[in-house]
């Protein structure tokens, strides 16, 4: 071969697309322990690199809205939202769109948690939490604040600062199962993914914290990913990615979210999320 057709097959190498593209990077809100979300999701990293042919890099963050701020920014080109940073960053990314969504998280659900000394009983109708101290998650989760926050004003028929003598926000859901059990606050909301997993690794002393309110189911967690990748990855790019999310069968990797299985979505299925965000003036 001569060098000239040497020069010109190099070139014809390291010019496709493939090659030209970004690292196509993620993140994912941190809800739970940085180490096991580190864990989970290098995992999917791995995952999506076999399966998409291009390199794909994790990118941790330290809080929901570095999240949203991310993905605005296109420091990352996929996310894993919960229901409300997904409306909040698909507000933000114009043609940014819900591709999948995990089995449960179409009838998602909080559990309302208490200390064992406030002798609250658990029950099918919402709890009388007027007057103690209590915890959300994060300022911008969907199951430890927003529906909470909706169910508790809902029931109770007052604004949340009128119910409680105190109100905090642990951060994520493992920090708030942590302070409840500690008495740090007598009452909080949380994911009951997380609480059920954490029960399940006896990481919860049930002689201290114990569930006594379960929420109506509403949609939550998401993969979201921004409209301007098939021009960065190359044509139905955008396709391939929501392809190899719901084609994850790694019963390891699908119980590390935990979920049974990953299932197509849009961003209509995220209208009553973003009308309770309306609602309660989290958004405008």
């Amino acid at each position: 071969m001569s060098l000239t057709k040497r020069l010109a097959l190099l070139l014809a190498l390291v010019c496709t697309p493939a090659a030209m593209a970004q690292t196509f990077t993620f993140t994912a809100i941190p809800d739970e322990d940085e180490s096991q979300l580190r864990t989970r999701f290098e995992k999917v990293a791995e995952y999506l690199e076999q399966e998409l042919g291009v390199k794909v890099k994790y990118v941790p963050v330290k809080s929901y809205s570095a999240a949203v701020t991310a993905f605005r920014n296109n420091q990352v080109q996929l996310a894993w939202f919960g229901g409300l940073s997904g409306v909040q960053a698909r507000r933000l990314v114009p043609g940014s769109e819900a591709i999948a969504q995990g089995y449960e998280d179409q009838f998602f659900k909080s559990y309302f948690i208490a200390h064992a000394s406030t002798e609250i009983v658990p029950g099918e109708s919402f709890p009388n939490i007027n007057g103690y101290t209590f915890t959300f998650g994060a300022k911008n989760s969907t199951s430890g604040r927003l529906m909470p926050q909706f169910f508790i004003e809902r029931n109770l028929g007052k604004n949340t600062k009128d119910v409680f003598k105190r109100i905090g926000y642990s951060g994520d859901h493992s920090r708030t199962i942590a302070q409840v059990q500690a008495g740090v606050y007598q009452v909080g909301a949380v994911n009951y993914k997380v609480w059920e997993t954490a029960v399940a690794n006896g990481k919860v002393d049930l002689d201290k914290v114990a569930v006594i309110w379960q929420s109506p189911a509403y949609p939550d967690y998401q993969w979201t990913i921004r409209g301007d990748v098939n021009s960065a990855f190359g044509a139905e790019f955008a396709a391939k990615v929501e392809s190899a999310l719901i084609g994850m069968t790694d019963k390891d990797l699908l119980n590390s979210f935990p979920r049974e299985s990953f299932v197509p979505a849009d961003n209509r299925d995220y209208e009553p999320i973003e009308d309770v965000a309306k609602a309660i003036g989290l958004i405008d």
